[in-house]
């Protein structure tokens, strides 16, 4: 009888069960209870599809040879074993890398035994393909008579396949490499030749499984394949990788990129609020419509929006009355006081660990309904490790050195081909990372190779308990702030190169951002100066310090101008009223026809009142051209610099979104109370229990009976310790448990996999 199990991980020492909860923390989560618990959960589907993504594709090949070298047969419940010898016969040449391969897969425990009979956990049958290295079943278990006569005779087969016209002869290589089913078009009665698939059935080359669905018998295969071996082509190394000096253009590249990523997300942030749709998310109008704020196209504004979101610079306001919209947060105010590397640095490390698929925005759901930027729908867990793996790959790359997308990916799926299924979100993770400026030309830039590294990743906002290296190897590359400004006797301000934090606030309360380097003035960004508290002095001194050509004379005299006509009048609530010490002035308002809708009324010759609000009259004297400003009610002027609405900070999330990592004092402990579980539980049975078979066959029973739905005898150990066996029909196994319904008495049981000992067809 062969060992379970169980008994396999009991028979480890300690280090080799520490290394299998550290290849597969989500076996402690929560912590099993004894040993038993523990080889149930390692064969749980959900749990061995996690272990499978960290093989390579040698090592699934080398899984898929012990699979069907140790395929059990038709009609059995137990898998076979195979012996490590007869896998390297059929991995030949490649034994170092074979053994290798073994071993992995034996401390991930998807394989235990010793080497003469090497046992694949029975529910990789469910959870990987159900041809091991694309071969059909034996012609025996696919019930076909005249098939089963053909594949016992090799001669006969092999001259039935050399007389294949070479159509035929086309489907079959293209059945023998895998999967080795095909569709059937033709109508089941037409017996003639005149299709190639028509000519295998009627030759035994193919079987029909089903109305509509054909099979290559795995002789067949094998027969096909006789040059490659039984597992065909075999990938023992990762492909090669071309790569390319750049020098130190990638770091120049890159730095141009981050200024400009920048810049657009405070473009972006800046151009909210934008209502919230009632599923969630941002509307494909309001993404469009600051795409063309920003000047980029909606895939680019949607990445950034989403990666400001990422960071807290956008959150979520809601007045309580339905009317919830997205808006700038506080953290976005500080992010604009940062150095210009710093807030760079923000936005990387956001991108890095948000757990948002940006590349699916604009793409339809599975229930065919569009994918919004900053929706629910663009959650997936595992982003942040597919980027870490992305760039991981090109941090193995000498400094400066790029390399083709199509050959990363490549690599990659070497690497991982049951993770990395969809290339085109892979290609996306080097776009964005590219678009972000973390990579450029191909290649990591030194200052996104500095954020990779754990040692020295910076931290602007004090989030991250990591020594300074991006931002300060970065910030050398970028031009240093300026002080001063170009003006321009059209009213225009050049900012020749990115602006100190002071200046930038100067420009955006006296100008108007046309470009990333051109400002202009016109009255209405002077009248906003003036509302603000700038008097006509200020303005003058702040021209005269900023700019280092002279200050040209038009905008002196519309400084002069704009100011003058400024504060002229007053306004205050009468509603509304006007007043004036200059009374030609009011007598001009009473009898200006374009006011005629404010009804004005002259109580005096120095005050006029209105039955309209303040702010619409204010709104239309200054459409008309005047410059009224509102007072309080002891006659002070009321500066109108409002303050910006901003939404609370959102909790947005912070973790790195990698792999978790057990401290060895944890796993330590761990397994000290795997096994002090295991002594108690086995101490707790009172009298020795007689299993039938292994524990991997009673799982086999067990999920063969939820198939079919047919009873099966459970034998198990109830909390006393005593053995029992019950007559139920299986319904689901999962997290350990089994769910079973007692048809007698129509109740629904419960059974941890632990304690089962049996499992008999009834």
């Amino acid at each position: 009888m062969s060992m379970s199990l169980a008994d396999h991980l009991r028979a480890l020492p300690d280090e080799a069960l520490a290394g299998l909860l550290r290849a597969r923390p989500d076996l402690t989560v929560p912590l099993p209870g004894d040993l038993s618990a523990l080889a149930n959960r390692a064969q749980t589907r959900l749990s061995v599809a996690r272990a499978l993504e960290a093989l390579d594709l040698f090592t699934l090949e080398v899984l898929d040879a012990l699979r069907l070298l140790g395929a059990a047969p038709a009609g059995t419940a137990t898998h076979g074993t195979a012996s490590l010898d007869a896998v390297l016969t059929v991995t030949a040449p490649y034994v170092t890398e074979t053994r290798a391969a073994v071993d992995r897969l034996r401390a991930l425990l998807l394989v235990h035994g010793p080497d003469t009979a090497l046992r694949p956990v029975s529910v990789l049958d469910e959870v990987c393909s159900a041809y091991p290295a694309g071969l059909g079943r034996p012609a025996a278990d696919l019930g076909d008579t005249a098939a089963t006569e053909l594949a016992a005779d090799p001669a006969a087969l092999r001259r039935t396949i050399m007389s294949a016209p070479p159509e035929a002869r086309a489907v079959l290589d293209t059945l023998a490499a895998g999967p080795p089913v095909g569709s059937l078009t033709e109508a089941r009665q037409d017996r003639t030749d005149d299709s190639p698939v028509r000519w295998l059935l009627n030759r035994r080359l193919l079987v029909p499984i089903s109305d509509d669905a054909v099979e290559l018998p795995r002789e067949v295969g094998l027969l096909l394949r006789r040059d490659e071996g039984p597992l065909g082509q075999l990938h023992p190394t990762p492909p090669v990788l071309p790569t390319r000096k750049r020098g130190g253009a990638v770091d120049q590249a890159g730095a141009g990129q981050a200024i400009e990523v920048v810049r657009l997300v405070e473009v972006l942030v800046n151009d909210l609020p934008a209502p919230i749709l009632k599923a969630g998310g941002l509307s494909a109008r309001d993404l469009r419509r600051v795409a063309r704020t920003a000047a980029v196209d909606e895939g680019t504004a949607g990445l950034l929006l989403e990666v400001a979101y990422s960071a807290g610079l956008i959150g979520v306001l809601d007045n309580g009355t339905g009317g919830a919209h997205w808006l700038p947060t506080a953290v976005f105010d500080t992010w604009l006081a940062a150095g210009l590397a710093e807030r760079w640095q923000i936005l990387a490390e956001a991108w890095l660990r948000m757990p948002r698929q940006a590349a699916l925005i604009g793409t339809r759901d599975e229930r065919d309904r569009p994918m919004n930027a900053l929706s629910g729908e663009l959650a997936r867990s595992g982003a942040p490790a597919l980027r870490a793996a992305v760039l991981a790959m090109l941090t193995e790359l000498p400094a400066g050195t790029g390399a083709e997308a199509e050959d990363v990916l490549a690599v990659l799926r070497w690497r991982s081909p049951r993770r990395f299924t969809r290339p085109t979100l892979l290609a996306a993770a080097l776009s964005e990372a590219a678009t972000l400026g973390l990579t450029a030309m191909g290649a990591l830039t030194g200052y996104g190779r500095a954020l990779l590294a754990p040692e020295s990743v910076d931290d602007p906002l004090g989030v991250l308990d990591r020594e300074p290296g991006s931002v300060m190897i970065l910030a050398a590359l970028l031009p240093a702030p300026v002080d001063q400004v170009l003006l321009q006797a059209d009213l225009t301000i050049v900012v020749p190169g990115p602006p100190s934090t002071g200046l930038a606030a100067e420009l955006a309360a006296v100008a108007v951002r046309e470009s990333p380097s051109v400002y202009r003035v016109s009255v209405d960004s002077l009248r906003r100066a003036l509302d603000a508290g700038y008097a006509a002095t200020d303005l003058h001194a702040l021209f005269a310090r900023r700019s280092t050509t002279p200050v040209p004379q038009a905008l002196t005299y519309l400084v002069d101008d704009v100011s003058r006509k400024h504060g002229g009048l007053r306004a205050g609530s009468a509603s509304a009223y006007l007043r004036s010490e200059d009374e030609a002035l009011l007598a001009e308002l009473a009898a200006d026809r374009r006011l005629s809708g404010l009804a004005f009324r002259r109580l005096a010759p120095t005050v006029l009142v209105s039955p309209y609000q303040i702010a619409r009259v204010i709104d239309a004297l200054r459409d008309t051209g005047y410059s009224p400003v509102p007072e309080d009610a002891t006659g002070a002027v009321l500066l109108t610099r409002a303050a910006p609405r901003r939404a609370p900070t959102a909790g947005f999330d912070r973790s790195s979104g990698q792999p978790l990592e057990l401290p060895e004092a944890y796993l330590a402990g761990i397994v000290e109370e795997l096994r002090i579980g295991d002594a108690r539980a086995r101490a707790a049975r009172k009298a020795p229990v007689v299993v039938s078979g292994t524990i991997d066959d009673a799982l086999a029973v067990l999920r063969d009976a939820i198939r079919d739905r047919v009873a099966v005898w459970v034998g198990y150990i109830d909390p006393h310790g005593s053995t029992i066996s019950r007559l139920v029909r299986p319904m689901s196994i999962g997290a350990g448990y089994l769910r079973a319904e007692d048809e007698r008495s129509e109740t629904l049981h419960t059974f941890a996999l632990a304690r089962i000992t049996s499992a008999t067809l009834a």
